[in-house]
């Protein structure tokens, strides 16, 4: 049995991605919390965090998907909810509705992209984001955050939301900056470095290349710190449950990092 920190719910309308027809590329997606709890009970997934799902270029539809969320932690104990909120300064209403819900039964985290807009650094999205933080302090709380190479989602510009914020937030940097040279940097010494200054930084490696999930296991064991900092998800719909499971098993073994790769720290962090 196993613990899942990163899938969603919530089917997206179909949408014209780069210039094609519409298209629901989001194949494996669920729209009930009894079609989520049959995945579950097919993998042999114990507990989930989940989230809304989004990747249309509308953050109005991931802000619809947030009642779901929260429906599902609280219809079933094996479910935990990350709730939808944004740094545009154009969704702050909805954002303050979202937050308002940070106190329910079955909340665990909040759930922070700039793929459909905003910048870690733009002025005007600093209240916002320090607005979405206090929330996270003040009902304990963790902040997932998107990463990928490239633009706002760079584990670079990420990264300063870890140096304002991780002193008293914790938070989990989904897809260990999301390619190679996000692997590099972390696993080369940033994620290392933010744990030995008292960061609170978590991940997973959905998405990963696949030589990270073992370079990152390697450097855990050599430099004696981090193996309680990284959790297995599989990022259903958008990952693949099978590839994302087989990949960390075959890089952590079956010992006690598997042990809290898999379990122990999705207990610490989201129970």
């Amino acid at each position: 049995m196993h613990h899942d920190a990163h899938r969603h719910i919530g089917v997206l309308p179909a949408y014209p991605f780069y210039g094609g027809p519409p298209v629901h590329p989001d194949t494996t997606a669920r729209a009930t919390v009894k079609e989520l709890l049959a995945d579950l009970d097919r993998e042999g997934t114990e507990r989930a965090l989940v989230l809304p799902n989004y990747g249309v270029p509308d953050p109005s539809v991931a802000f619809t998907f947030n009642e779901l969320a929260l429906e599902a932690a609280q219809s079933d104990d094996r479910l935990r909810a990350a709730l939808w909120v944004s740094p545009r300064p154009e969704d702050a209403e909805r954002t303050e509705q979202a937050l308002a819900l940070a106190g329910e039964d079955g909340v665990r985290a909040l759930k922070l992209s700039f793929l459909l807009g905003g910048h870690p650094t733009e002025p005007a999205c600093r209240p916002q984001l320090d607005r979405i933080f206090a929330t996270a302090e003040t009902h304990r709380l963790v902040v997932h955050i998107h990463t990928s190479p490239g633009a706002a989602s760079d584990i670079d510009q990420v990264g300063r939301l870890v140096e304002w914020y991780a002193d008293r937030v914790r938070l989990h940097l989904v897809h260990f900056g999301g390619g190679m040279s996000g692997h590099i940097k972390l696993v080369g010494s940033r994620f290392f470095d933010w744990i030995a200054e008292g960061r609170q930084v978590y991940t997973d490696l959905s998405w990963a290349i696949g030589f990270a999930p073992y370079w990152l296991a390697r450097e855990i064991e050599r430099r004696g710190s981090g193996h309680d900092r990284v959790l297995f998800a599989s990022d259903q719909p958008w990952g693949d449950f099978a590839g994302e499971h087989a990949r960390m098993a075959a890089a952590v073994g079956d010992g006690e990092l598997a042990r809290r790769v898999f379990r122990t720290t999705f207990a610490d962090l989201y129970d």
